[in-house]
């Protein structure tokens, strides 16, 4: 498949469990991960959430209840799931989803760590973005 690696397993089948708010990756090699949307949401691979460098991230708070509301493939290598709350713009694919399920638990403590470093808590809303989108201004 066009995207991925040579040693990344293929992904076999792809679930979405709304109500538990869990999407299911099975890959090639066995393995199964049940994703939560909420670790989906808060490492999305997008510039609005990684930022255009190093540094630059975005911490996500008031993820918790995120929905996906369909996701569409991308070509034969990822997927772009719509976040109920509005986020669109990240593209997942095969091999960082794997990277998302076999690393989870790390991902986890390295969130829960960023937000009680800086002063938050899971339910803390996202403050409202600024007019402009990307902090960038045309003079």
């Amino acid at each position: 498949m066009a995207g991925l690696q040579a040693h990344t397993p293929t992904p076999e089948s792809l679930t979405v469990h709304g109500a538990s708010r869990v999407l299911e990756v099975s890959y090639s090699d066995g393995k199964t991960f049940r994703i939560p949307f909420e670790l989906l949401r808060v490492y999305s691979p997008s510039a609005e959430v990684q930022g255009h460098g190093p540094g630059q991230e975005v911490l996500q708070t008031g993820k918790r209840e995120v929905g996906i509301t369909t996701i569409e493939p991308v070509g034969n290598y990822a997927i772009k799931p719509f976040f109920s709350d509005g986020h669109e713009s990240g593209l997942f694919t095969w091999e960082y989803l794997y990277q998302l399920g076999s690393q989870q638990d790390e991902l986890w403590q390295q969130y829960l760590q960023r937000l009680q470093e800086a002063g938050l808590d899971r339910d803390t809303p996202m403050p409202e973005k600024s007019a402009g989108g990307h902090g960038c201004s045309v003079h």
